[in-house]
């Protein structure tokens, strides 16, 4: 299972920023190793971010995301101590899932 990402949540207002950093190699297909054979794509595909049981955030990325990507963004609510989550799947199946609380 990929590293767990990094992620913080703050209450400012009415609004809730969020900034997470994702553990990814993002290989983007195009690239060929030492012995000049391609490099297989695997890449995250889709990002979704929950509060308080609805998204406030879905992302859809290609190979043109830098590695180990970083995200950040405000919505509309959220209160100390609730709970974010953010999901991320990508080219191979693979996926994560990671909770932190508004601070």
């Amino acid at each position: 299972m990929p590293n767990p990402m990094k992620i913080r949540a703050t209450a400012s207002g009415d609004h809730t920023e969020v900034k997470v950093l994702m553990s990814h190699i993002m290989e983007t297909g195009q690239r060929r190793n030492a012995a000049g054979e391609p490099i297989p794509a695997h890449f995250i595909q889709t990002v979704k971010v929950e509060h308080a049981g609805r998204t406030v955030l879905s992302a859809q990325w290609g190979p043109g995301v830098s590695a180990n990507p970083w995200l950040a963004f405000r919505f509309k609510g959220g209160a100390k101590g609730e709970a974010v989550r953010v999901t991320w799947v990508d080219s191979k199946g693979e996926s994560r899932s990671d909770e932190t609380s508004i601070a």
